[in-house]
């Protein structure tokens, strides 16, 4: 078991998840990007960007608030499940192609009760043969009993519900994203160097290896970072891949948490920090595991969007802020007059924001005029 200080903790996750300097540009940069990060959580709601986006722009040089879909669809990128819904590399379509045909992903055969199997071959017809299309270009087959969990309702429209199926299924992808809402095709259009490589022998083990990376450090109690794989978090194979020298177990000063890292990451060499003043997204990587950016960054954070106004301890759509090395504040912002802006600001006790590097990124998460 290796022991690190908070320090040392903070300067390898800094490091591990490309928040130290910017070393990648343009629409190749954010392909790079994601291929290192393994996966990149999608959320809809777009205060001064969605998360996808805050997350790329901490970390790529050259884009803008926008552009990113753009950048990754077609060939480079599909989505799935992993930390939740995330876009993920195309070099991981293979893996989640084979493991769909065994895993009932986000309860298709609860949408399938719903569906008349002719429906959905019609549809998958229909995307063969005119694909890319969105929701909207369908031919309208009807309506379907909606779907109640929680309170969230699912389409009652049974062409859209068809593509609920397909999707998880691997069957169609998400090639890309206008103002109508998805584009939606075959793999084998849109990925069509990955759609038809061999998979991974063992999904789980390549999975969790994956998510290590994507984490920098994966703590082995349970939590939001083990998003869809919490049976695997119980089972023999992380301290496996640990006694087979694949993963390391660590643990960081002044905690009993145990974390797992890849093999020799405290070899691996990182940039100083560039300077530049980051606004992470409410699901950046960094934060997946918020008692361990409490513990080695003395910052605590809550995304507090779904709470009551009333319950909310800063605001709705908040995000820290990164300088220097220290998450010294948090913001919340909007976007005006396609400008991003600070509405409201908290900054850390004994921390100072620099205002001009502030400024500067908030220029970058302007809309594209």
């Amino acid at each position: 078991m290796r022991t690190l200080s908070r320090a040392q903790a903070c300067h390898y996750m800094l490091g591990q998840l490309g928040l130290r300097s910017i070393r990648h540009h343009g629409p190749g940069g954010v392909r790079a990007v994601l291929e290192e990060r393994r996966c990149v959580q999608l959320d809809p709601l777009d205060a001064i960007g969605t998360n996808a986006e805050l997350v790329f722009l901490a970390r790529v040089d050259g884009v803008q608030r926008g552009q990113i879909y753009d950048a990754l669809y077609p060939g480079h990128a599909f989505e799935h499940f992993a930390k939740e819904r995330c876009i993920l590399p195309a070099s991981a379509f293979p893996a989640y192609r084979d493991q769909a045909v065994e895993t009932p992903w986000w309860r298709s055969s609860e949408r399938m009760r719903r569906l008349d199997p002719e429906v959905v071959a019609a549809v998958l017809a229909e995307v063969d043969a005119h694909g890319p299309l969105t929701k909207g270009d369908l031919t309208d087959r009807g309506a379907v009993e909606r779907m109640d969990w929680s309170g969230w309702k699912s389409t009652g429209k049974a062409a859209s519900l068809a593509l609920d199926v397909l999707w998880p299924q691997c069957r169609i992808v998400v090639s890309g994203r206008v103002r109508a809402g998805k584009l939606w095709d075959l793999p084998a259009r849109a990925l069509p160097v990955h759609a038809h490589l061999p998979a991974p022998e063992s999904f789980a083990r390549w999975a969790v290896l994956e998510r290590v990376e994507a984490a920098g450090l994966l703590s082995t109690a349970s939590g939001p970072h083990w998003s869809m794989l919490k049976d695997v978090r119980t089972s023999e194979l992380p301290q496996q891949l640990v006694h087979e020298g694949l993963l390391e177990q660590v643990q960081v000063e002044g905690s009993r948490r145990v974390y797992l890292a890849p093999s020799g990451f405290m070899d691996r060499q990182y940039p100083e920090d560039d300077g530049q003043t980051r606004i992470l997204g409410p699901l950046d990587p960094l934060l997946w595991d918020r008692k361990l950016v409490h513990h080695i960054f003395d910052f605590e954070y809550i995304w507090e969007v779904y709470k009551p106004k009333e319950k909310r301890r800063w605001g709705w759509y908040v995000c820290p802020v990164l300088q220097d090395g220290e998450l010294v504040a948090r913001i919340e912002g909007a976007t005006v007059d396609g400008l991003a802006t600070v509405q409201r600001q908290w900054v850390e006790d004994g921390a100072a924001v620099d205002s001009s590097r502030l400024d500067a990124t908030l220029a970058r998460l302007g809309r594209p005029r």
